[in-house]
């Protein structure tokens, strides 16, 4: 009998901010460890999300993050850049693996490793569930770190998403190196077309 083969779920976190990197995780879970409660990340309280966190970075087979900044971000789009953080994740990866399950429609193949795209994926497959935890929750703990050098933003609340007090803020301080400037970081400006 064949074995089961080597399949890592691939998620990403911070598309729609206006700061701060988008984040990739590439997550290959352990049959024999099961780990309760895996569920879309934007389904979990923050609480919830960092308590599955180090149970999944210490049961998986295997995990890694990747971040791709702003500066990538505004040369080659969000979407790229999200393709690319997953593809760098999967790559970071101790264990390669024969299939991907990617969160979304859209990905560009690594050379040698199948993939299949699963629209809301990380409600369906506990691997893309996983990885949409530790890209938001590594995401969110990088954030909080920026908070200090930049509270006026209020990222320890927001973690760089368009809120209302984020654009103020953006209004009375400008921007700093960890803004998106091909975004719409304010209401009357036109957004970037990915």
């Amino acid at each position: 009998m064949k074995a089961t083969r080597v399949e890592a779920g691939c998620d990403e976190a911070g598309r729609g901010c206006l700061a701060g990197p988008v984040t990739a995780a590439a997550v290959i879970l352990d049959p024999k460890k099961r780990i309760k409660g895996l569920e879309d990340s934007k389904k979990l309280s923050e609480k919830q999300r960092n308590r599955l966190r180090l149970e999944i970075e210490e049961k998986a087979l295997a995990w890694a993050v990747c971040f791709v900044g702003p500066r990538e971000i505004e040369e080659i789009n969000i979407l790229h850049a999200s393709i690319a953080a997953i593809q760098r994740a999967v790559q970071k990866l101790e264990i390669q693996p024969e299939h991907l399950l990617i969160d979304g429609n859209r990905f560009s193949p690594i050379k040698g490793i199948e993939h299949t795209c699963v629209i809301k994926g990380d409600g369906i497959y506990q691997s893309i569930a996983a990885a949409s935890i530790l890209a938001k929750t590594h995401r969110d703990e990088l954030m909080c770190k920026l908070h200090a050098s930049h509270d006026q933003y209020d990222w320890l609340r927001n973690k760089g998403y368009p809120t209302i007090s984020h654009r103020e803020a953006i209004q009375k301080f400008g921007t700093t190196t960890h803004h998106r400037t091909t975004f719409k970081l304010l209401k009357d400006e036109v957004d970037e077309k990915s």
